[in-house]
């Protein structure tokens, strides 16, 4: 005779085991259906509607199975036993369900619902998961039995055609983000953040001590691959871990602030002496970080690092007369904003006034890949950083004729975004390139880029007395007006085709903080970009 119990809204309950020594009741359960040896021919097969007593003593004997771990018993109790196995199997084993009860309920036609209670143990963590489905009666079409219905739903209510059940750890730790003090760094309070922290968060939070939640899920089915469903419950919620940034609330606020003046602008701050990253706003508000990975042409803030060359090679210096014309030729005829011109500056004039025909008269004393040699040797420029989530680090291409006078003042094939400008000035204060980083490299093991050398002390001198001349009274005064301490500053104004106004940038330094940001479409950098700079600066 069979072993199951008729309940009606009893518990039934047993720790999950395995399915040895099952043989002996699917033979004995054969012979009661009448489905083998000499019963077979002289057992009825019931027809009709099932009475209530079949209905609760099939759901009864099906949920007993169950709650033992008699898998293959519980699966030959439904009308799709294939199936049914598969299912029952993954609940114990990729659901990690140790011990299962269940509270049968009153039927209610051929519908039986009931309770489950379930202890699931996965990765050293345990829970309780209580949750309230159903199943249906049937009458087996071939032994006329009572059997359950088998549908995915009878697991769970939710589950639905493909779908199994899963029990994982969540993707990442939970990560409270703060900055270089301890202050928590959130979306809501840092718009432009709202999407690097979430990638500080993927990248770092298993380094950070945090432990990972531990869920159960609907996996399968019409859930879009990649896409991790809704949880059916949580077994553990996990431990947040701790990732100090480098970034400065502070200065987090005021570029923020900075940048909304704007429809679009982009601004980022770092620390000279180290390289630490101290803030990165966007007017935009996308996925896009335009701060760090944004790459247009610099205009003139190029000149810096032009100028360095220029020094370093003799070929300038600061007090030495170099004409600045209204127009100039190499390769093609350049110009200056405004047509402006002064035959009797200087070089230091040049720089302050940003004059771009007196760069590219140099340009044929230099050799085609000089500029590009500088900008990756000194500046670090193109050495692929790693400052902890994705970054446009600049480039600066070998070139040519045309393209290598461009190039010396920003146009051309040069590429920068505001986090490269910011570190060109910061090489500048601080006299060596410190490759900007969000995160400890310590935290993980990164190796920072290195430059192959310094710049010169004598250029680095003579570059920080051209920058505090530009800042004081050249064309990044205005902006940089009311800032004391050691200041250094140069504008932009870089042309962009089918673009009515040039895009504005500006770079500059105060102390141990240098900052560069640019404007799309704001013109004149001193105008647009500089305000934005001098806010950040004065924040550092």
């Amino acid at each position: 005779m069979r072993t199951g119990a008729k309940i009606a809204t009893g518990v039934i309950g047993a720790a999950i085991v395995g399915a040895a020594g099952l043989g002996a009741y699917n033979l004995v359960d054969a012979v009661a259906d009448g489905t083998s040896g000499a019963h077979t021919e002289s057992a009825p097969v019931r027809t009709g509607p099932l009475t209530p007593e079949e209905t609760e003593k099939a759901a009864s004997d099906f949920l007993a199975a169950w709650a033992a771990g008699n898998t293959q018993k519980a699966a030959g109790l439904t009308d799709n036993t294939e199936a049914a196995t598969a299912a029952l199997t993954g609940y114990r084993e990729d659901a990690h369900v140790e011990k299962v009860a269940f509270k049968q309920g009153t039927a209610d036609g051929a519908k039986v619902p009931f309770s489950v209670t379930a202890e699931v143990s996965y990765a050293k963590q345990r829970s309780t998961w209580t949750y309230d489905s159903s199943l249906t009666v049937v009458r087996g079409r071939t032994s006329g039995r009572p059997l359950v219905g088998w549908q995915p739903g009878v697991l769970h209510p939710r589950l639905t055609a493909g779908q199994t059940l899963k029990t994982d750890t969540t993707g990442t730790p939970k990560v409270t983000v703060v900055d270089r003090d301890g202050k928590e760094l959130t979306a809501a309070d840092h718009p432009s953040l709202a999407f690097v922290l979430p990638e500080l968060a993927k990248r770092f939070g298993e380094k950070t001590g945090g432990e990972r939640g531990v869920e159960v899920r609907a996996e399968g089915g019409a859930t879009a691959p990649g896409v991790r469903a809704e949880p059916l419950h949580v077994v553990s919620q996990g431990k947040p871990g701790t990732l100090r940034t480098t970034l400065s609330a502070a200065v987090q606020r005021a570029a923020e602030a900075a940048v909304s003046r704007h429809d679009d602008a982009s601004v980022v701050a770092v620390k000279p002496s180290t390289g630490e990253i101290l803030a990165v706003a966007n007017a935009k508000k996308t996925e896009f970080n335009a701060a760090l990975s944004g790459q247009t042409a610099p205009g003139s803030t190029m000149k810096v690092v032009t100028s360095a060359l220029l020094l370093e090679q003799g070929k300038a210096s600061p007090g030495k007369a170099l004409p600045c014309p209204k127009n100039a030729t190499y390769g093609m005829t350049f110009h200056n904003v405004e047509q402006s011109e002064n035959p009797r500056a200087t070089f230091a004039q040049d720089f302050a006034a940003s004059c771009n025909t007196a760069f590219i008269s140099l340009a044929g004393q230099l050799a085609d890949d000089a500029l590009a040699a500088e900008a990756r040797d000194v500046f670090g420029l193109g050495l692929e950083w790693k400052a902890g989530v994705p970054t446009f680090d600049g480039r600066v291409p070998a070139d040519s004729g045309a393209g290598k006078a461009a190039a010396m003042i920003g146009q051309g094939r040069v590429q920068m975004s505001p986090l490269a400008m910011a570190s060109v000035a910061a090489t500048v204060r601080n006299g060596s390139f410190r490759q900007p980083y969000l995160v400890d490299p310590a935290l993980d093991g990164r190796t920072l880029a290195r430059a192959p050398r310094a710049l010169s002390s004598g250029a680095a001198r003579d570059l920080r007395s051209m920058m505090r001349l530009t800042a004081t009274s050249g064309t990044g005064a205005k902006a940089m007006s009311g800032l004391g301490g050691d200041i250094g500053a140069k504008t932009g104004s870089a042309e962009v085709d089918n673009q009515t106004a040039p895009n504005g940038w500006f770079t500059a330094y105060r102390d141990d903080v240098a900052a560069a940001a640019v404007v799309p479409r704001g013109g004149h950098g001193g105008d647009s970009a500089g305000p934005v700079v001098a806010a950040v600066l004065r924040a550092g």
